[in-house]
């Protein structure tokens, strides 16, 4: 054993696994869950008899073994009792229902513009009359509505059974939401607090303002959208997500102020669990703090008991009784990564600080290992289900960490400090200055190129991204957990790993990026984007250059566009106003010339296109008829027609535009043009296409008679890789290469160039249709 490690107490890691896997399948397969509680209590009680019979033998030997029985016939019997409630309010589906229950959650805005939050329902059913049904439900209402936690209140609306394994039982699409009761007691004077820190806050001058609530309190919903993507690229929204940190923070905060005042050990304990219960009331109960602020009050209690520990066995506890309460939480991301942070904190932190020490001030090292030992320990996780991994996310971090528990308790403080309006003033201007330097931070971190790595999600991602972790924390540690020789080959293995990681990365973000051109077609002039379930499409002439949608997160365009060497954009197509479509248009502003624009609602739609025009891009809505050139090239719009009132808006009034000439072959891009209005299209058309991006990513409404009357040389398809839509189908691949175009697809090819060499078309993929990865 090397000197100065701890030996810790793993018992309770088998209990907290074992828990957690029977909770998972209870949630997936609720059928499961009481022939589970049965099999466990009777192995549990079977294990106590047998201790039963041996103590006066010897040395009883299977408490532990009986301590997990009895654990998974908790929460199998939890599943097990709520599951009748869940299937009640499942059979609702497809139903316009009336619901009366107390909201859970805070709310958060979601792509689909709608405030979002969780209810508990105490009735639900046929309007007018609901009956008596208390479920998890999730709510979305329009962004008039409040949701204060604690609220009573009264939704009717479209419900929608959930998949087996969400934590809600239901999902309510909201069209009248009346407050039947506000927040009462502890949780109306929350909400109050909050509404009134989020409006100090806001008053304050960008970046920062509309951080600060985040930072403080857990409420985001004064983060703009551009911010919001800068944070998930550069690996630093879980500052935003009240977790275990800013438990601690208070804790501990309180903890040294009792004790400077000279406050005993009893004193000091019950008043860091006072304020402890009023954070968590405060920031709402998210996942993320229920097992935060359980383990907190644990260790607490550990410390009046005399046997002062924070360690894993008090995690396995917090996890083994918030599952028992709540076993669909085994399924929620958030409690997952917050678990494994936890853990990474405990059990790599302190290995990783001794090992980084060696070459930097130890109390460097401590501040250094704590953001980089939760990023090996969540990176896994994420790679389930993520879509893109942080590569900037570590440094990031070791920027952005140490500025966030000054934020969080000076922020606080400003809550406190609300009656008096001077004073907290003061605090929420001081707490401004670090929120400001973590906004910059994610800002400038989610602009380096190749900060993030697009992965498949899955278990083949997960382990992967586990390798690599275990790797770096190994060389960074300088130590491996394997000992004799085996250990030191594996350090040798983890060095290795990394150089030949990181040769690879390097050499894919320099052909990906300023050496792009040695790589592809000089003179290419069509680029489909890999942007995931998404359309982005660069034409180029003569130096001019147009963009066809933007997909719907900013950092794949934002890579997609560096990497071809792209700044300006003279002609951004916007389509229509489908989130895969506009939703990166943010990352457009002041970068754009020209926008045409499909038909534009009001409200978020118009937004987007007020946002541009702040950049000073001259907006023109498109329609049939209308034209112009880009370099040497024609453009042509063929739809929407104009003052539709059979397609005023949506898929059907996607702009279509036509493109020829200065070096550009002859191309038809149909936006999300279902088969009707394709057929009405058709009639306008003559000749041939050498291009035709495939409307709607290759779905199944499509008219093969278009198909066949374009004879297109090539098909492209834009979609996301394994999206839920089933993109392209296969019917619709098969009507065009029946037309006789070679299918080309972002899904599996990633980027694809096409260019002109005399009447030949040329063209260039990131990867084989073989290599997917």
């Amino acid at each position: 054993m090397n000197g100065g490690t701890r030996v810790r107490d793993l018992r309770l890691v088998p209990l907290a696994a074992f828990v957690w896997g029977v909770a998972l399948v209870c949630v997936f397969v609720p059928e499961a869950a009481w022939w589970g509680a049965a099999v466990a209590a009777f192995g549990g009680l079977g294990m106590l008899v047998a201790m039963w019979r041996r103590a006066g033998r010897a040395r009883p030997r299977g408490g532990l073994v009986a301590v997990i029985a009895f654990g998974a016939a908790a929460v199998a019997m939890t599943a097990g009792f709520a599951t009748p409630e869940r299937d009640a309010a499942a059979a609702l589906d497809g139903r316009v229902i009336e619901m009366i229950g107390e909201i859970s959650s805070s709310s958060a805005k979601g792509s689909d513009g709608r405030i979002w939050f969780d209810v508990q329902s105490t009735r639900a059913g046929t309007l007018g009359a609901p009956e008596p049904l208390e479920a998890p439900m999730r709510v979305g209402v329009e962004p008039t509505a409040r949701a204060d936690l604690g609220a009573v209140i009264r939704v009717t609306g479209d419900a929608m059974a959930t998949d087996p394994g969400e934590r809600a039982a239901i999902v309510v699409f909201g069209m009248r939401v009346e407050i039947v009761e506000p927040a009462q007691g502890v949780f109306g004077v929350a909400a109050q607090v909050r509404e009134d820190f989020v409006n100090r806050a806001t008053r304050l001058p960008e970046p920062g303002a509309g951080l600060l609530p985040g930072l403080a309190v857990g409420d985001t919903s004064a983060v703009s959208e551009e911010l919001n993507d800068a944070m998930l690229v550069s690996g630093l929204s879980h500052l935003t997500a009240v977790s275990g940190a800013n438990c601690a923070i208070v804790v501990g905060a309180v903890f040294w102020l009792v004790a400077l005042c000279g406050g005993g050990r009893r004193l000091r304990i019950g008043l860091a669990l006072t304020a402890l219960a009023a954070f968590v009331v405060l920031v709402t109960p998210e996942p993320s703090v229920i097992r935060a602020s359980v383990m907190a009050a644990l260790a607490m209690l550990t410390l009046l008991c005399g046997r002062p520990s924070a360690g894993i066995g008090v995690l396995c506890l917090a996890v083994t009784g918030i599952l028992i309460s709540d076993p669909w939480l085994a399924t929620t991301p958030g409690f997952a990564l917050s678990a494994a942070a936890t853990g990474a904190l405990i059990m790599l932190a302190p290995p990783l600080a001794r090992g980084m020490a060696r070459w930097m001030p130890q109390p460097l090292a401590l501040a250094v290992a704590i953001p980089v030992a939760a990023q090996l320990a969540c990176g896994p996780i994420i790679a389930l289900f993520a879509e893109k991994q942080s590569i900037i996310g570590i440094p990031a971090n070791m920027l952005a960490d140490p500025a966030a528990p000054i934020a969080t308790v000076i922020g606080l403080l400003a809550c406190l400090a609300a009656p008096i309006p001077i004073v907290a003033d003061l605090f929420a201007a001081c707490a401004w200055l670090p929120a400001a330097w973590i906004a910059t931070t994610a800002t400038v971190s989610a602009a380096v190129p190749g900060g993030t790595a697009s992965v498949v999600p899955g278990i083949g991602a997960a382990l992967i991204v586990a390798v690599l972790s275990a790797a770096t924390g190994i060389v960074l540690a300088g130590v491996s957990p394997i000992r004799g020789r085996a250990g030191r080959w594996s350090i040798v293995a983890s060095v290795t790993t990394l150089v030949v990681t990181g040769a690879l990365v390097g050499a894919r973000m320099l052909l990906t990026g300023p050496l792009v051109g040695t790589t592809v077609p000089e003179d290419w002039s069509i680029a489909a984007c890999d942007v995931g379930q998404g359309d982005a499409l660069v034409v180029r002439s003569e130096g001019r250059t147009a963009l066809i949608d933007t997909g719907m997160e900013p950092e794949p365009l934002t890579s997609c566009l560096a990497a071809l060497g792209i700044e300006r954009i003279d002609l951004v197509v916007l389509t229509h106003f489908d989130a895969d479509h506009v939703g990166a248009a943010g990352v457009l502003v002041g970068r754009a010339g020209t926008v045409l624009h499909g038909p534009a609602q009001a409200g978020d739609e118009e937004q987007v296109l007020a946002a541009l025009a702040d950049g000073g891009a001259e907006l023109v809505e498109a329609a049939e008829g209308l034209h112009g050139t880009l370099g040497g090239a024609r453009w042509n719009v063929l739809w929407p027609r104009k003052n539709s009132a059979a397609f005023p808006s949506g898929n059907d009034a996607s702009v279509v535009l036509e493109i020829d000439g200065g070096g550009v072959p002859r191309s038809l891009f149909l936006g999300d043009l279902s088969a009707v209005p394709q057929r009405m299209l058709a009639a306008q058309l003559h000749g041939s296409y050498a291009v035709v991006k495939v409307a709607h990513h290759g779905s199944a409404d499509q008219d093969p008679g278009l198909y066949a009357q374009l004879h297109a040389a090539i098909a492209i398809f834009s979609a996301g890789v394994e999206n839920d839509y089933g993109h392209p189908r296969a019917e619709t691949i098969a009507i065009t290469e029946a037309a006789g175009a070679v299918t080309m697809r972002t899904d599996l090819q990633g980027r694809i160039l096409i260019g002109r060499d005399g009447d030949a078309l040329t063209v260039w993929t990131e990867r084989d249709v073989d290599d997917p990865e």
